[in-house]
């Protein structure tokens, strides 16, 4: 079932993301994630007590540290969505997985290098010689897509795209520790609407709200509910995922969303992506799901399976 919970995970994420590139005609995206939060939180408070859960926590700071990670990887997705092709945007943002692997064989250099003072008997660890490929390779298919479809005044938004995919590797981190806390999904979704709603009212506040218009402000009610239920699918498949195979499923099915959005950015958007942008996409995936699967048989207490 865990699979099934991420690929209609996936699919919602595609769904809210066709919505922001509409709504973000009209409002910002420091608006679009106040509005996506305050949304969520009437949409997760109306569940959250339909299904008689409570809303208070023991891990007050687990869910600030969740919500913070959260809110940044959010409101550069949104700006990402709204400046560039949609599986662009979409594809940059599920690079979570590889940003983990930079991590881990940036950590593993740094024990293998020599230090004055460092027991020389220690093992070096090893350098995960495959991880890196997959790294590369990634990597390779960012220049690839990035090339056929940034514009001259996309640079910035393929910035934004690269950096929602890496602190949303430190939220998924979390939503599985909070899980294996006991944390109901309910609960840890409805503080990130919370973290959400008061972030983007702070940038919203900063930079001006944009004139209101009830034909343009329905397309905020979608992003909201499509963004609350794929995040309680998301966490249910994480929590279902009991055993490590599980989880490392879980992690691979998430880029199932890379290929709806390619299916909506091209029919519901016109966008026009060349063979090199398709075929680094592609590479992209592969070398994520590479890189989960290595990362998980080299070192099988990484972070985002563990905690």
């Amino acid at each position: 079932m865990q699979a099934l919970w991420m690929v209609l995970a996936s699919l919602l994420f595609a769904s809210m993301g066709v919505c922001v590139k509409i709504a973000s005609a009209w409002f910002s995206s420091s608006e679009l994630v106040f509005y996506r939060g305050m949304v969520g939180i009437v949409f997760l408070a109306a569940i959250a007590r339909s299904r008689g859960v409570s809303l208070a926590t023991k891990y007050p700071g687990m869910h600030a540290w969740r919500s913070t990670v959260g809110v940044l990887s959010l409101g550069a997705w949104f700006y990402a969505i709204a400046h560039m092709p949609l599986a662009t945007a979409m594809t940059l943002n599920y690079m979570s997985s590889i940003w983990i692997a930079v991590f881990l064989v940036g950590g593993a250099l740094l024990a293998w290098v020599p230090v004055p003072g460092r027991d020389g008997s220690l093992p070096k660890p090893p350098l995960q010689g495959p991880l890196v490929l997959a790294v590369i390779a990634s990597f390779c298919g960012v220049v690839m897509v990035l090339k056929p479809t940034v514009g001259d005044n996309q640079g910035f938004a393929g910035l934004m795209g690269l950096m929602s995919g890496l602190t949303a590797a430190f939220a998924y981190m979390q939503v599985v520790a909070l899980s294996r806390l006991g944390e109901p999904e309910t609960r840890t979704v409805f503080y990130f609407a919370v973290g959400s709603a008061v972030v983007g009212l702070a940038a919203a506040l900063t930079t001006g709200f944009s004139a209101w218009n009830w034909m343009h402000a329905i397309w905020l009610l979608p992003v909201g509910v499509l963004a609350s239920l794929g995040q309680l699918c998301m966490t249910r498949a994480y929590a279902s995922a009991k055993t490590e195979g599980g989880t490392l499923t879980v992690a691979n099915l998430q880029y199932s969303g890379i290929v709806f959005s390619g299916i909506f950015s091209v029919l519901v958007f016109g966008d026009r992506i060349d063979g090199a942008g398709w075929a680094g996409m592609a590479l992209i995936v592969a070398s994520g799901i590479a890189a989960t699967v290595l990362r998980q048989r080299s070192l099988p207490k990484a972070p985002a399976e563990e905690h």
